[in-house]
């Protein structure tokens, strides 16, 4: 009975929300109030938090938001919305940044920007235990018995390394920006040091930020996003309690119905399912027809971006089913 519990939760989704299949011609905006099991981890969430997820609940399975990883490094922050720009005539709706190399005011500078032109915004973070950039999130060992082990001094200096991203989250809050807040991404994979331990370990450090943000910080623009590497190991699961976005990536042009499909056995109540990572895009047509439809897709930057030039990228922009810029019209601001 235990198994089929994932399947039962999400066929009552499929039931009490409608089809999380793609129907052509579906109509995207939904009148009805969420069903249940569609909550907000937080209970304390802020109003502009919920007319966010709300968002992301109502569309996912009917229509997809279209997202973007930026880079800071070609010329431009901008190198990628450019591109994007001249490539299709549209522009994301869900820009993708990152705390890496502890790049706080830029970020927070950035996602002010993108949220004041009406967009969605998603930060996630490269960072070695106490800090820096990509490298150390690979190549840092930890020790998790003493990471999580509030009386030592190498928790201590952890904490004290997410204190930084927790008062550049504050200052967004103030500015009123939501975040599709994406720690810990990839955990399950095992090449970042947070998934280096048990699945044990990763839960309570997973869950040890979420208190520490959401209780001590009073962090309430933010909707927690859950991101599986791409082979969604069992066991990983933080909880319905702290978390509200579940997602899987790949980088192999697929239609990542094996994502999906994991993601359906996790476990988790009633969450929307984010494509919270990607490389070359599969063709629209059996990503959208053929596959249940993600709440969002979130294309990486740099070459990732470039691979994406072409046809694909524009069909993609210009379908109906997909959630661009011009579509969100200012209606979270």
């Amino acid at each position: 009975m235990k198994f089929f519990l994932p399947i039962i939760s999400a066929l009552f989704a499929m039931i009490a929300f409608g089809p999380v299949a793609c129907t052509k011609g579906q109509e995207s905006e939904v009148k009805a109030e969420l069903p249940a099991g569609y909550r907000l981890s937080n209970p304390s969430a802020g109003e502009k938090t919920k007319a966010v997820y709300r968002f992301l609940c109502e569309n996912f399975g009917r229509k997809i938001i279209s997202g973007q990883q930026e880079s800071t490094w070609k010329g431009s922050p901008e190198y990628e919305m450019d591109l994007i720009l001249k490539e299709t005539g549209k522009i994301p709706a869900l820009r993708g940044l990152d705390y890496m190399n502890s790049d706080f005011d830029g970020v927070t500078k950035r996602a002010k920007e993108w949220w004041n032109r009406g967009g969605l915004v998603s930060i996630c973070w490269h960072t070695g235990i106490y800090g820096k950039g990509y490298n150390e999130s690979k190549n840092d060992r930890p020790n998790f018995q003493l990471l999580l082990d509030e009386k030592t001094e190498e928790h201590r200096r952890m904490i004290a390394n997410w204190d930084q991203a927790a008062r550049s989250l504050a200052e967004l809050q103030d500015a009123g920006v939501v975040v599709l807040w994406r720690p810990f991404h990839e955990f399950d994979g095992g090449w970042f040091w947070w998934g280096k331990g048990t699945p044990e370990d990763f839960i309570r450090l997973w869950r040890m930020m979420y208190k520490r943000f959401t209780d001590d910080f009073h962090l309430n623009n933010l909707i927690w996003v859950l991101g599986y590497s791409g082979e969604v190991r069992d066991g990983w699961y933080v909880g319905d309690d702290f978390c509200d976005v579940i997602g899987s990536d790949t980088y192999d042009g697929s239609e990542h119905r094996n994502g999906w499909n994991k993601l359906l056995r996790v476990g988790a109540a009633n969450k929307p399912f984010a494509f919270h990572e990607c490389g070359k895009l599969p063709a629209i047509r059996g990503f959208i027809d053929k596959e249940c439809i993600w709440s969002w897709f979130l294309i990486w930057h740099t070459d990732w971006a470039d691979a994406n030039r072409g046809t694909i990228l524009r069909e993609f922009y210009n379908d109906e089913h997909v959630i661009t810029l011009d579509d969100l019209k200012d209606r979270f601001r």
